[in-house]
């Protein structure tokens, strides 16, 4: 506890995404404050997801209100602690405080593996982190070009037909190539069927931007593209590449790339983002050749404790 804050666990009943007050709006409401102040979420998608879908079941939230405020006074950070992930949020009005070892305090457990994402970097996760035992493990980069002077698509090898995703028919090939192709990746290939079924649902999906590889009917692989249009201006995304093993090394990941961001050029965003780990050397080397750059500031980071 901070001598201007109260750090409270907020009871799993009382916590329902579209409640227009109390604690869910609380959390989206010191998600914005966030993001506006440091050009990133603090709370990555499929946190936001599962919290919008599922609630706090089989998680713990805690919320800090200053001291001395009414019972509605704004919450000023908040402590989520699930699946062995922390993430940490506090108002920009009250950071330097220490808030956040407050928060850190209420929800880290003693002991048991532990990981908390650092989105953008921040200097204060990097004090914070070790006093808990975590350490730097994983750094993910943001990449990003123009979607002006793309190169030429061409067309795909003899006997592959790239065509977009169709709901109800495409999920479960896609799941078996996915999970294949990242069958190392600690987040992407656990990727299951209401984890698929919870992003087609979103707003933001378009099929005609899912594209997937076939050779008959065996799927290849696919370039599943994303516009942010709540962004000024909108921007495009590079979602996620996967090529099955067996199809690795002919060109296919690189014509699906492209074919991707020729479709996102026509859907009219100027920009274009995707997100590589920084250690995938060869990756990172066919992103540099499409023309995308990578800034220091675009840099998040993983810290774990096993």
């Amino acid at each position: 506890m901070t001598p201007a804050s109260t750090v409270l666990r907020v009871a799993r009943s009382d916590f329902r995404w579209d409640n227009p007050a109390g604690p869910a709006a609380e959390v989206r409401r010191l998600v914005d404050a966030a993001t506006a102040a440091d050009g990133s979420a603090p709370l990555d998608e499929a946190a936001l997801l599962a919290l919008r879908h599922r609630g706090l079941e089989g998680s713990a939230l805690w919320l800090a209100a200053p001291a001395d405020g009414p019972g509605d006074a704004p919450a000023l950070g908040l402590a989520w602690l699930h699946d062995e992930a922390l993430d940490l949020v506090v108002a920009p009005t009250a950071r330097g405080t220490g808030l956040g070892a407050a928060l850190a305090a209420a929800a880290v457990p003693g002991t048991g593996r532990l990981t908390a994402w650092s989105h953008g970097n921040h200097p204060a996760a990097a004090a914070l982190a070790p006093r808990f035992g975590l350490a730097r493990v994983r750094d993910l980069w943001v990449m990003r070009r123009p979607l002006s002077g793309l190169p030429d698509l061409g067309a795909p090898a003899d006997g592959i037909d790239v065509r977009a995703f169709r709901v109800g028919a495409d999920e479960e090939a896609f799941l078996a190539v996915n999970a294949a192709a990242f069958a190392h990746h600690p987040e992407q290939g656990r990727m299951t069927r209401a984890d698929l079924d919870d992003r087609i649902a979103e707003p933001w999906f378009d099929p005609a931007g899912f594209l997937l590889a076939w050779r008959g009917d065996d799927l290849l692989g696919f370039h599943w593209t994303k516009v942010h249009a709540e962004g000024a201006p909108p921007f495009g995304e590079v979602y996620v590449v996967g090529i099955a093993p067996d199809a690795q090394g002919g060109g296919l990941g690189k014509h699906l790339t492209l074919a991707g961001l020729h479709h996102l050029a026509g859907r009219g965003p100027g920009e274009v983002i995707l997100y590589v780990e920084a250690d995938n050397a060869p990756a990172v080397a066919v992103y540099e050749r499409l023309g995308f750059t990578h800034a220091a500031a675009d840099t998040h980071v993983m810290y774990a404790r096993d």
